[in-house]
């Protein structure tokens, strides 16, 4: 088997039919049933390889044809199975599979050639997370080839992360319990839309990552589940073959037809459709055999420890095997724990990827806002810690879907107070992501600060944008996406411990924070106010004496602030020391605001 696994199995059109082929070792017989047979296998077996890989061409079909496997398992029994590496599938509920061969046209080879050479870790991310059927309702990928594209170039954002659109029965898994690993959903179009999808991001300069599945897939018995009648993907011990937060099956990661399965997966994504990157959900759950089990439920490694050293292996060949072959895409670990090394090279014992979500910073953060400001001086260090290891790794800041679901309410459902108070705090929570090491990520909706819970079944709440405060919202998050993207100071080190020097850390009495970002031969002083009162003349250590300008204040009428200091206003320096800087200032900060300052004329 190769890396490009998909090109042998699975269906393919020739020009008298289509040729089928599909892994099932343990299987007594297989046939292929569709519509061109009446759903029934007319005793027609396909011929098995030593291999374990059964082969059948079916004269007079072609694209279009719907078909399923119909396999008689090791034990005797009859079913019918959706293909594995089908292309394209029918529309949910239906579960049959569809032959499907590409015919489109790419565009993006300027983007593809400038991708190949791109540093990530060293450029602006700032990304914007989706979820395609309820971004706005009814939308087609080629809809949203123009809707969601313009959108997100208008706002600025540098990417897109699509939550899984890999098959999925059940649209309230929004996608994470996977039924067809190599198949877009059929709910938006063909797969040729989605490439054309793809497409139309490139062309705006917007990189496209897909959420990735490997950790686990669902029991459905027509899917992937017990496929041969015998656990074939699965692992066969249930202690480490099923998972107990999410009642589904995990891989069996010591089987390298398992393996070869999920990595030619990975390619495929990357090759066929241009992916510029996978998130990788879930990986804590893969690297940790104790994962939401107790005592008796895992079985210890080798060395009786509790790492699950196939799946250490497995991350490690993935991420060597991408990058190499891809060179300029994005590895992103979802990874919840102080696992080391997970962007560490595997040659220095890391598991290779290129981000991992810094998940304790987002716990931390909302944790923080979530305080009346009366009380934050208590919990200052929840905002500092983060830069305690923030260089051990190269992170993301996730203000993801995950915090706005199952009865967390939305981010600006958490925010303390009423009306603009809360409005405030949420321009000041941007802001300060934003300003922070490591690249940022929101959910959609956040930037129109959606008041309602997130739910798959409705589209964004668009109306909020007729009152001025969520219209501010959206124009904030637009002009933080300049702001940064283009002023290297705040990205071009963000791997690097020079990009990142407190000036005061522990404010804990005014509720402030101040930072020098630097990078790209600038350098952007950064004061966080998080309390609810104006600070008129807070003086401040700077790194250079002259005159001073803001460059960003959270605090704008436009945004729907009180304007108390404006981007444009200018402080100049004196000689008196302070903060371990050589000169100072005075700065009116404004309540709940985050402002950006920069030498005047860099």
């Amino acid at each position: 088997m190769t890396r490009d696994l998909w090109r042998d199995l699975g269906a393919h059109a020739s020009p008298d039919g289509v040729d089928f082929a599909v892994w099932a070792p343990n299987a007594r017989r297989v046939q292929v049933v569709g519509d061109h047979s009446g759903w029934s296998g007319d005793g027609v077996d396909a011929a098995r390889g030593d291999d374990g890989v059964w082969r059948l061409h079916v004269p007079g079909i072609g694209d279009g044809a719907l078909y399923k496997y119909a396999v008689e398992g090791a034990d005797g029994v009859w079913r019918e199975k959706a293909d594995p590496f089908a292309a394209w599938a029918e529309v949910p509920p239906s579960t049959a599979s569809r032959v499907f061969t590409s015919a489109y046209d790419w565009t993006d080879q300027a983007w593809m050639r400038r991708r190949a050479q791109a540093q990530p870790w060293a450029e602006p991310m700032s990304t914007y997370e989706v979820h395609l059927g309820s971004w706005l309702e009814g939308r087609s990928y080629r809809d949203l080839a123009t809707e969601l594209v313009d959108y997100v170039a208008r706002q600025g954002f540098t990417h897109v992360e699509l939550m899984p659109v890999m098959e999925h029965p059940f649209g309230g898994s929004w996608g994470y319990q996977v039924t067809g690993y190599y198949a877009p959903t059929s709910r938006y179009g063909s797969p040729d839309d989605f490439r054309a999808l793809v497409d139309a991001f490139h062309a705006e300069g917007i990189g496209v990552i897909l959420d990735w599945v490997p950790a686990h897939f669902p029991r459905d018995e027509w899917a992937l589940a017990r496929f041969d009648g015998t656990p074939l993907y699965e692992h066969p011990d249930p202690r480490r073959g099923e998972h107990p937060d999410w009642g589904t099956y995990t891989f069996d990661l010591t089987k390298g037809e398992v393996r070869e399965f999920l990595l030619a997966n990975a390619f495929y994504w990357l090759e066929e459709f241009h992916i510029d990157g996978l998130r990788v959900d879930a990986v804590a759950s893969m690297l940790y055999l104790d994962y939401s089990r107790g005592p008796g439920g895992w079985v210890p490694n080798i060395h009786g420890g509790n790492i699950d050293l196939e799946a250490v292996s497995f991350f490690q060949e993935l991420n060597r095997a991408c990058y190499g072959r891809f060179p300029g895409i994005s590895m992103i670990a979802e990874e919840s724990t102080a696992f080391d090394g997970v962007t560490r090279g595997a040659e220095h014992d890391g598991l290779g990827f290129g981000f991992k979500w810094n998940l304790g910073w987002m716990h931390d953060t909302l944790g923080y806002v979530a305080v009346d400001p009366v009380f934050r001086s208590h919990d200052h260090h929840r905002l500092t810690f983060a830069m305690m290891y923030h260089h051990a790794e190269n992170f993301i800041l996730p203000l993801s879907h995950d915090e706005v679901v199952h009865g967390k309410g939305s981010l600006l459902g958490k925010m303390p107070g009423e009306g603009d108070d809360r409005l405030a705090h949420l321009r000041t929570l941007l802001g300060y992501q934003w300003s922070h090491p490591g690249k940022q990520l929101l959910f959609m909706g956040g930037e129109i600060a959606q008041d309602r819970e997130w739910s798959q079944e409705r589209s964004l709440d668009w109306h909020l944008l007729d009152h001025p405060g969520h219209a501010g919202m959206q124009r904030l998050v637009a002009d933080l996406n300049a702001a940064y993207t283009q002023n290297p100071a705040l990205w071009a080190d963000d791997h690097d411990p020079s990009g990142f020097a407190w000036i005061e850390a522990d404010d804990t009495d005014s509720n402030v924070l101040t930072f020098a970002r630097r990078g790209g031969g600038r350098t952007v002083v950064v004061a966080v106010n998080m309390s609810g009162v104006t600070w008129d003349a807070y003086r401040l250590g700077v790194p250079a004496a002259g005159t001073w300008q803001c460059v960003l204040s959270t605090d704008q009428a436009e945004y729907g602030g009180w304007g108390a200091t404006q981007r444009g206003d200018t402080v100049t320096t004196d000689d008196e020391p302070l903060h371990g800087q050589p000169c100072s200032a005075v700065l009116r900060l404004p309540a709940l605001s985050v402002t950006w300052w920069e030498i005047a004329g860099a």
